[in-house]
């Protein structure tokens, strides 16, 4: 039996109140926790409301974990990593929450959410916390609130935060900014991998680390380390990530692989480097809030939904450039008048923002 059920919220109004909510998290209580990321994940307003308001009230308990990145090409093992680091980090005492993104369908939307189902043993640890979202057909391989669920484990105690990403395009990027180190999982043998590796993704690694390096595949994948190693010192200089080699099998290079992080955390801590990042990510977070909210008010305020159709309308059929079209929406926009500031609301969900840095 799983441990972290996510339970259905119900149709009316949520049977918690909002301190049944705050307290239930602040006391570790995952089934309550589960429920709240459903709140948050919620698009109906009355939920958005209480959302934001439970958010105010558990930001001072927040911003005090290490939070992890994990990405990767499918079939690199992520959740087999997850679940192996996660037991170990348990076992000596840590408090872990695993955020996991499972990709939606681009026809019907839905997802299969069955990452619980690959990490059986770390679901019935009771110091952890398991919860799969669907991406939601966002950019970038996350979900749509990952940033308000990650407070939310914060606040409810986790020292530890890992994120793993559906592992496509954007994910990299999308996760970096949200997390204190990336972590990148590659396999061995599953082609050239100095031809395939991503600029990007060199850029963007704090750490890579070739998994499955067991039994037969060891040697290819200690291959694999030095050509992923030379290619670092090609593009970065300086300081490289390092490039390891792990197990999910049998348990090698996953103690190597926390050390590092820890170590690293510790000198981006001292340096300031670590306050640093989380101030920019701040900041990021604020202006993709503004491009939310934006894209809400097209949906949400009918005279501007009406201009964004009719101006779609007219550039399908040649009528009209983009350019022309996207200028009418902006006009609709900007003669609504139509913002939560006039309306003298807070612009949820900005205050959690604050929380990074």
């Amino acid at each position: 039996m799983l441990s972290t059920p996510t339970p259905r919220l119900p149709q009316g109004a949520s049977r918690l109140t909002l301190a049944a909510y705050a307290d239930g998290i602040l006391g570790w209580n995952r089934a309550i926790l589960g429920q709240a990321i459903t709140l948050i994940e919620s698009s109906r307003p009355d939920h958005q409301r209480m959302a934001q308001e439970l958010l105010d009230r558990l930001l001072p308990h927040t911003g005090r974990s290490i939070r992890v990145g994990l990405t990767g090409v499918p079939g690199a093992g992520k959740s087999a990593l997850i679940e192996a680091l996660g037991c170990r980090l348990t076992a000596e005492g840590h408090r872990l929450a695993v955020l996991t993104i499972d990709p939606s369908s681009v026809r019907s939307g839905g997802s299969l959410l069955g990452d619980k189902t690959r990490m059986l043993r770390l679901s019935a640890d009771p110091n952890a916390f398991i919860r799969p979202s669907p991406s939601g057909l966002m950019l970038g391989g996350v979900a749509r609130k990952t940033r308000e669920a990650m407070l939310l484990c914060e606040a409810a105690g986790c020292d530890v935060v890992l994120i793993e990403t559906v592992g496509v395009g954007q994910s990299e990027a999308t996760v970096a900014s949200m997390t204190d180190f990336l972590l990148v999982l590659m396999l061995a043998g599953a082609g050239d991998e100095l031809q395939g590796i991503k600029r990007g993704l060199l850029e963007l690694a704090d750490m890579i680390a070739i998994t499955k390096a067991d039994g037969d595949n060891v040697d290819r994948a200690k291959l694999a380390a030095s050509k992923y190693s030379f290619a670092m010192r090609l593009l970065r200089g300086g300081e490289q990530p390092p490039v390891v080699t792990c197990s999910a099998l049998d348990g090698s290079g996953i103690e190597e692989i926390w050390r590092i992080i820890g170590e690293r955390m510790h000198e981006r801590e001292r340096s300031g480097a670590s306050k640093a990042n989380r101030s920019a990510q701040a900041a990021k977070w604020m202006w993709s809030l503004v491009d939310e909210q934006l894209h809400g008010m097209l949906e949400q305020t009918e005279s501007i939904r009406r201009v964004a159709e009719d101006a779609e309308r007219d550039v399908r059929i040649g009528a009209l450039s983009p350019v022309l079209g996207a200028q009418a929406v902006i006009r609709a926009l900007r003669s609504s008048g139509m913002s939560s500031s006039s309306r003298g609301e807070k612009p949820a969900p900005f205050a959690e923002a604050a929380s990074l840095q």
